[in-house]
């Protein structure tokens, strides 16, 4: 019974010492997400967010990016301003599971949308697991308070899904 109990333990502290320590690949999480109109799209285990911007892309990106900053336990995986996508990796506080956020602009005339100007979307999501019991959208909704004025906000008539 001692022997299993002490398995146990081994293979808990094993999996936190890997969810602690495995790299964290670019080619992976710095990705587009599925674009979208302005609305908010809850997923398991993320949120994305996406709104019509009144300002200049690169201002939007620069404040984003200083509320990401801001965030504890949050780094830049990849991007920067200039390249109108980054990638965000925020860690939980005890453990240490990676959640990515990626932000980018879509620009005016997307084939996918038609839309008349460019939009913000925050795509945030887990690595592991199946569930993030609100963090992400919690941490979005943050940021997108930060740019206030900056930001189209969503009139009750938007879906959310």
């Amino acid at each position: 019974m001692r022997t299993i109990f002490l398995l146990a333990i081994g293979i808990f502290v094993a999996l936190i010492v890997y969810v602690r320590l495995a790299p964290n690949d670019p080619n992976n999480a710095h990705v587009q997400a599925q674009v979208r109109g302005p609305g908010d799209y809850p997923s398991a285990g993320g949120f994305t967010a996406v709104r019509q911007i009144t300002a200049a892309p690169a201002d939007v990106l620069t404040v984003i990016t200083q509320a990401a900053m801001d965030t504890d336990r949050t780094t830049v995986l990849d991007g920067t301003v200039e390249d109108g996508m980054i990638t965000f990796v925020t860690r939980s506080k005890v453990v240490g599971f990676p959640d990515y956020t990626t932000v980018s602009i879509i620009p005016a005339g997307a084939d996918e949308l038609d839309n008349e100007g460019p939009l913000l979307m925050i795509n945030a999501r887990l690595r592991y697991g199946q569930s993030d019991m609100g963090v992400n959208k919690r941490r979005v909704l943050g940021w997108l308070s930060a740019l206030g004025p900056l930001t189209v906000a969503l009139d009750q008539d938007t879906p959310s899904t």
